[in-house]
């Protein structure tokens, strides 16, 4: 297994993992990353500076990623973890502990001084992956990140 910084190459296979997992746990399509229009061309949109977007692969096969972004209408000091999919065959298999330790410090090395992130309340592996790395529950959404089906928001300070 590697984990890597995402290559133009990956767009469409990045993007089939995240949709599959969508529709696999019958996720809602819009208002969610399902139907982000980044998700058509994930290399070029992490391409500033201050963003990145991990790829994990196995054996030359794209299986998973996630990223790091500022936060859409905020001041800089806050990022936003994205779009973090796994495919099933490679998840529970601490992936996701390692790619989210990946975009931490990367956020940390940015000079973010926050980690803001949204998901949906039935990714519960997910939300207890996030909460034992110090994310804090919301009461509300931050920014203007377009995922309005999203019903869990938390934070994390860098």
């Amino acid at each position: 297994m590697v984990i890597r910084e995402i290559q133009i190459s990956d767009n469409s296979k990045i993007r089939k993992v995240i949709q599959s997992t969508f529709l696999e746990l019958q996720l809602p399509l819009q208002g969610t990353a399902y139907s982000d229009p980044d998700l058509f061309h994930m290399y070029e949109s992490y391409q500033q500076s201050n963003a990145i977007y991990y790829i994990v692969e196995q054996n030359g096969i794209v299986t998973g990623g996630a990223g790091i972004k500022p936060l859409e209408l905020n001041n800089n000091e806050v990022c936003e973890l994205q779009k973090m999919y796994f495919s099933p065959h490679i998840r529970r298999l601490g992936y996701g502990k390692l790619i989210l330790k990946y975009c931490l410090a990367f956020a940390q090395s940015a000079g973010y001084k926050y980690c803001y992130l949204e998901t949906i309340s039935n990714l519960t592996n997910a939300i207890n992956l996030y909460k034992i790395n110090d994310f804090k529950n919301l009461s509300k959404p931050m920014g203007s990140t377009g995922h309005c089906s999203c019903d869990v928001w938390m934070i994390k300070a860098l």
